[in-house]
């Protein structure tokens, strides 16, 4: 059996299982609502035509607004891009003939908070309504769909689930002055910043999923890996199962100045 096949095939089998577990009233809700989360969600990379393949995957990306803006991490985006070989940013679905990528354009970018809109051309997607202003509570049950691992599982969206196990900082105190690192001077120094910390687990291909609501679909939230890495999950040895998701107020307020 090859790497994708087992890696595949794994991530099935936890999806199933963690599925098994949440309450028969839940799980009605989630099967619901994930094809209607589906057809949103994309993959961001870049395109380059003399590039084999050309579609480089790097993260997650969900419509949002009219359905041809794109929401996706800020890491996620690469910070140049090769204009002598014609690279652009594209985004892919397993839907656009086999996961033929369109191209895209950056549009808005929250560095402080990890956040980036893209613009598509071409047909809109179904976009993904976003939850109201502190409607999240601790505890309460969460899901999110993206494209884990990448290119190994293949490009077909994979939805996990969990729960909000705390509404933290994103910076923390720490023992020594030794133990400061730029990245968290300028979080604990500027405006406050909280994040959604997720009894969940996501992978690197899962930067920029939407965390939505089970029953409603609503988007309360967007995976983020790399961003809290540098802070929060510093100071654990090993960080599986918890994962962090910028609040979707930080997106609709991006969405707001465009």
């Amino acid at each position: 059996m090859n790497t994708a096949v087992f890696l595949r095939r794994r991530q099935l089998l936890t999806l199933a299982g963690g599925l098994a577990l949440l309450p028969r009233a839940a799980l009605a809700s989630l099967i619901d609502t994930v094809p209607r989360i589906r057809p949103a969600v994309v993959a961001v990379g870049t395109l380059m035509a003399n590039r084999n393949p050309a579609f480089r995957f790097l993260g997650t990306g969900f419509a949002v607004g009219d359905g041809r803006l794109i929401a996706t991490n800020a890491h996620v985006l690469p910070e140049a891009l090769d204009g002598e070989r014609m690279e652009s940013l594209a985004i892919a679905t397993p839907t656009t003939q086999g996961g033929a990528a369109r191209r895209a354009e950056r549009v808005a970018v929250d560095r402080d908070r990890d956040l980036a809109i893209l613009r598509i051309g071409g047909e809109a997607l179904p976009a993904l309504e976003l939850a109201a202003d502190g409607s999240v509570r601790e505890g309460q049950d969460i899901a999110f769909t993206g494209y884990p691992i990448g290119n190994v599982l293949g490009l077909s969206p994979v939805t996990h689930r969990g729960i909000v196990s705390a509404i933290t900082p994103i910076g923390i105190p720490q023992a020594s002055a030794r133990d400061l690192n730029p990245a968290l001077v300028r979080r604990l120094a500027g405006e406050r910043f909280e994040v959604y910390q997720l009894d969940a687990t996501a992978y690197p291909g899962n930067s920029g999923s939407p965390v939505f609501d089970p029953a409603s679909g609503r988007v309360v939230g967007v995976i983020n890996m790399v961003f809290v890495k540098g802070t929060k999950e510093s100071v654990l040895s090993d960080p599986s199962g918890i994962s962090y998701a910028i609040p979707s107020r930080y997106l609709r307020a991006l969405l707001d100045g465009l």
